[in-house]
């Protein structure tokens, strides 16, 4: 693959103007112009993290004021727990804490204040970031009140080459005027976390200061410790000048101030500028935390760093390397869309951001809105469901890494199913530091500025997320040794959970499960009713059966000496095991008839007797109805009384599961009128479509992917919106708190398993694609159990090579029905129809394959689409 100077040169320039105002340009997002309203949206943008920290897009000289600016920096792991009281009643929450700010640098001019926006007049102005090496960039020109005129130009990266380095350059020229300048550079450790106005009754306050130091000259640092969590965090900065000489740059000595509290330390770089000269401004920054491995003392450790790091031009020089090597297993081709192409790189560069190799080395989970903002605090959902896929088939290392997180809370999960009274683990809908339940207990709706009940801990699906993810990890790897010695642990653990939570109904003889949510999250309870919870989820159930089923397998999978250590260990008898293959045939999943009396799934037992909605009504007076429990419980009134959704929840069904995984397990239910209904998927999604506000980004992932196969132009349109959701914040507000990590992959995921139909099942990577003319020219790399593979769409046909570098060991793939073993060098070509599928008459006489030797070819007896995997959608 080129270099990531040759991809910029040869990149796509579609000059195209993005939601919010953003022009495309050599894979380039620049802003023009100042929008104040808009600067925290920009900011979010334009974080610049290593799946280690990350830091907003802030522009340095600014002073957080939130919502306005807010430079805030968050770390894997770096949570607090603060107490608030709240009418009386003392609420607890975890927080990812905003830590101190390393950004600040601001330019004097003859000892008057700071430069800031709204103090000069601003003659040109553009934030640009580059999608390729995650480095934000500004262009400031402007006339002071004494009328000179000054261009900043700055631009910063946190280092993906070194888990601990970030880097920033200023360069600053005098137009027309000569004078003394003095450059602030600062560590900030006056933070809270405030950025979330609905969060802002709640305690922000998380961090106490231990001391400021020096390291010479050169270096500031300081370090701070968390308030409850004792987490000692320090950051050391080196700052440097130099001076345009010829064709290079002199370093200079300007005179220094040091000013330091116990909370804030800067220095005051003092020089002259003559008119028309630059001087360039280095900041190089070290940041540390006590999680850290190998060090002796957090701040020890950030000023020893960065006193050796190289310069900037240096730092970058290493980061665009790394940054290299990630392209190229993860980029991709979409010519005919270059619009979508760019904005799928764009959300490539922030999921790896988030989650890199570095992360790996770390106990870190995915939180759901990414090391970019405090909403949901940083917790810890269900998104990696949609993350893994595309981590499992480019970099699958850093998947291991982040199912370790899962691993590690095992011991807090099955403390929390054993308080409750179930066995097994029962991990938390919200996960924090310790894997305790962080989930709010009052959560407050900005519509009405009431403190409303919250009983969404009651997701207990994030368990059957969990166990699905450690399987599809290994469907992807075939890495045995973490299932030993990790997975099959958690998801037994799991599984037994599952069969402690459902019972037998004596009536029907079928297991059901009460007391839980689903997906949906508008639904909380029955109306009226005061306890949390519903009957008979249909998603949960489904999900229960295939871990009922899939849980034996596990154990099979396992070496006869870890199989029978961990039963031992564990006290897996074999009436448990019993009971869960009893489970995997008798689970209760509901239905009801549609309007035209017709099965499709229900949502929950008793979904089918709630009241219709006016949705056309709703849509009349709102502008925007996506949350309609706010709305609803603003006017009064309870969603918990109505046939509606706030996102694809009996739908994820259809998401998850292919259509002949998801037929055998009603069959195996013993639903065969379902399971041979061959329209059931097209009514159940319809059903539920026109029942849904898709309130949350996930949503629109899901239906896109499971109407690929049914209206591919439906799914497009919805794609579309997907892929511009949080350049474009079309949730109106929520982006700024924190991009969405879930939609991000999850774009990217739509293009491998819904498009490309791309999926591992028993040891086969199997093709079925649903295409449309837009995706011609589509090219990506994927990893198959360690083998580097190319699959492209080209001229009307699906081409699936081995790439010699890369290579592991010849791999199975599966396309129309039948499996070859495919080497090094080799490929295989199927010609699709016009609807993008494969065609039917590309049998083995129309494929066009490398050789095969018939040891390594071979024909599934299986109709087409045995080996679909579970997100192949409907």
């Amino acid at each position: 693959m080129t270099s990531t100077t040759e991809q910029q040169t040869a990149g796509t320039d579609t000059g195209d103007v993005l939601p919010g105002g953003a022009v495309a340009d050599d894979f380039t997002l620049t802003w023009t112009g100042l929008e104040p309203d808009d600067e925290g949206l920009r900011e979010a943008l334009t974080s610049t993290g290593n799946g280690y920290f990350c830091t907003r897009g802030a522009a340095e000289w600014e002073d957080t004021d939130a919502p306005k600016h807010y430079a805030g920096t968050y770390a894997h792991g770096a949570y607090n727990r603060e107490t608030t009281i709240l009418g009386g009643r003392p609420v607890l929450n975890e927080d990812l804490v905003n830590l101190p700010n390393w950004l600040v640098l601001k330019l004097r001019i003859e000892g008057e204040e700071a430069i800031r926006l709204d103090n000069v007049e601003v003659l040109d102005y553009r934030h640009s970031y580059d999608i390729r090496t995650a480095t934000v960039g500004r262009e400031f020109r402007f006339r002071d009140r004494a009328g000179r005129e000054t261009t900043l130009r700055s631009r910063r990266f946190v280092s993906m080459a070194h888990s601990h380095q970030a880097a920033m350059e200023w360069t600053v020229t005098a137009e027309n005027w000569s004078g003394r300048i003095g450059i602030v550079s600062a560590i900030d450790g006056r933070v809270d976390n405030t950025m979330v106005a609905r969060y802002r009754d709640l305690e922000g306050r998380h961090l106490d200061p231990v001391t400021p130091r020096t390291f010479g000259p050169e270096i500031i640092a300081l370090k701070v410790r968390t308030r409850q969590s004792n987490l000692y965090v320090s950051e050391a900065a080196r700052t440097r000048v130099y001076r345009g000489r010829g064709r290079g740059w002199e370093k200079i000595e300007p005179a220094r101030t040091l000013h330091q509290m116990n909370d804030y330390i800067q220095q005051v770089l003092d020089l002259d500028l003559t008119e028309g000269e630059t001087v360039r401004v280095e900041k190089i920054v070290s940041f540390f935390t006590s999680h850290d491995n190998a060090i002796t003392e957090t701040l020890t450790a950030a000023g020893r760093h960065v006193e050796r790091y190289p310069d900037f031009a240096g730092c970058f020089a290493e980061h665009v390397d790394a940054w290299d090597e990630y392209w190229d297993v993860a980029d991709l081709e979409v010519p005919r869309e270059p619009r979508v192409e760019l904005l799928l790189r764009f959300h490539m560069a922030h999921v790896l951001q988030v989650c890199s190799r570095h992360t790996a080395r770390h106990d870190a989970g995915v939180p759901a809105r990414g090391l970019n903002g405090e909403a949901y605090r940083g917790h810890v959902f269900w998104d990696e469901l949609y993350v893994y896929p595309f981590l499992n088939y480019r970099v699958p290392e850093i998947t291991r890494g982040l199912l370790m997180y899962r691993y590690r809370r095992l011991a807090e999960a099955r403390a929390a199913a054993e308080l409750e009274g179930y066995r097994g683990a029962m991990f938390p809908w919200q996960s924090g530091s310790d894997g305790t339940e962080e989930t709010q207990v009052v959560h407050l709706n900005p519509l009405s500025g009431q403190w409303d009940p919250d009983h969404s801990h009651n997701q207990r699906h994030v368990n059957a997320a969990i166990f699905y993810n450690v399987w599809q990890y290994y469907q992807a790897t075939d890495d045995l040794e973490f299932l030993r010695d990790y997975g099959a642990e958690l998801m037994l653990e799991i599984a037994r959970f599952w069969a402690s939570i459902a019972h037998k109904n004596p009536n029907t003889g079928r297991y059901e499960i009460h007391g839980v949510m689903g997906p949906d999250e508008f639904h909380e309870r029955y109306p009226g009713a005061e306890a949390g919870g519903l009957r008979n989820n249909a998603y949960t159930n489904v999900m229960v059966a295939w871990i009922a089923a899939t849980a034996p397998k596990v154990l099979e999978l396992l070496p006869k000496s870890r199989r029978r250590a961990l039963r031992s260990r564990l006290g897996i008898t074999d009436d448990e095991v019993a009971r869960w293959r009893e489970m995997s045939t008798s689970m209760t999943v509901p239905t009801h008839r549609d309007d035209d009396g017709h099965a499709v799934i229900t949502q929950f037992e008793g979904y089918e007797s709630l009241g219709e909605l006016d949705w056309e009504g709703y849509r009349a007076r709102h502008k925007n109805i996506q949350r309609m429990d706010r709305i609803l419980k603003a006017e009064g009134d309870d969603p918990d009384r109505y046939k509606l959704a706030k996102q694809a929840d009996a739908v994820m069904l259809f998401f998850l599961f292919g259509d002949d995984e998801l037929r055998e397990i009603f069959s195996r239910l013993g639903y065969d009128a379902i399971a041979d209904d061959d329209d059931l998927a097209r009514r159940t999604i319809a059903y539920y479509d026109r029942r849904t506000s898709h309130g949350s980004t996930l949503s629109l992932v899901a239906h896109a992917a499971v109407l690929a196969g049914i209206d591919p132009e439906s799914s497009w349109e919805r794609f579309l919106v997907a892929v511009e959701s949080d350049i474009g914040d079309v949730q109106g507000g929520t982006t700024k708190e924190g991009i969405h990590m879930g939609v991000m992959s999850g774009t990217l995921d739509l293009l491998q398993r819904a498009y490309l139909g791309a999926g591992a099942r028993d040891g086969v990577l199997t093709f079925a694609p649903r295409l449309t003319l837009r995706l011609d020219g589509l090219a990506l790399s994927l990893v198959f159990q360690g083998t580097t593979l190319r699959v492209s769409v080209q001229d009307g046909a699906l081409t699936v090579a081995v790439q010699s570098e890369g290579f592991s060991h010849p791999v199975r793939i599966g396309l129309g029905g039948e499996v070859r073993e495919l080497g090094a060098g080799q490929e295989w070509t199927v010609k699709l129809d016009r609807d993008g599928r494969i065609s039917a008459s590309a049998d083995a006489a129309d494929a066009v394959a490398a050789p095969v030797s018939p040891a390594q070819s071979t024909t599934t007896a299986g109709a087409p689409g045995d080996h679909d995997h579970e997100g192949n959608g409907a």
